[in-house]
């Protein structure tokens, strides 16, 4: 099972080192999703990670940013809902439903499923989840997303998933207003992938 990480909306001074440090320790996949940003802030951020990396960043707004600093693709959301014309390189999306799911993997390189982890109202229930797998839903081009963390990634596997989605689980261990240290996050990074691989 593969492990994608998505980036803090919000910029701080330190990101980039620890995104650096990130894909040092093997990450192969981060999703930049900074909505609502101007896009010379994300420009910023990607020429302070070296360039080997970039391939293994997705961007969520601001796509020609995929073309100009040579990343690996783009993840197409309500608020960019179609990629650009004459697109070429990796496209995924989001999806809420299992019927969604279905239609979108044909269409993409990989989804990320949403609310699958979670006690809230939205979140897909174990039963879910088992027919999901049962009938074919799930797979290698089908990522779980919502609140996964490392107590929970390594049911994600017997569900057949293909990856898992980490967001604040890994962020959660760094304050970007207070800390300076960031070996906790990387610390923290290494316990996640061990659970996946």
């Amino acid at each position: 099972m593969k492990l994608a990480v998505i980036s803090t909306p919000h910029f701080f001074v330190e990101e980039h080192q620890i995104l650096t440090a990130l894909f040092d320790e093997g990450l192969e996949l981060l999703h930049l999703r900074k909505p609502e940003s101007e896009p010379v802030f994300c420009e910023r951020l990607l020429t302070l990670i070296p360039i080997a990396y970039r391939k293994r960043i997705v961007v969520h707004d601001h796509f020609y940013l995929q073309h100009e600093y040579g990343l690996r693709g783009i993840h197409l959301n309500s608020r960019n809902p179609e990629p650009p014309r004459n697109y070429r390189g990796t496209l995924s999306c989001t999806c809420h439903s299992a019927e969604e799911v279905r239609l979108r993997k044909k269409q993409m390189d990989y989804v990320f499923l949403s609310g699958v982890m979670g006690d809230n109202a939205s979140a897909l229930s174990a039963a879910q989840l088992r027919d999901m797998s049962k009938s074919g839903v799930l797979g290698s081009k089908v990522y779980a997303q919502g609140n996964i963390t490392l107590d929970n990634i390594g049911a994600l596997k017997d569900y057949g998933f293909g990856g898992a989605v980490v967001f604040s689980d890994l962020w959660n261990r760094f304050n970007i207003y207070t800390t300076q240290d960031f070996s906790e996050i990387i610390a923290h990074f290494r316990r996640l992938q061990k659970a996946v691989g």
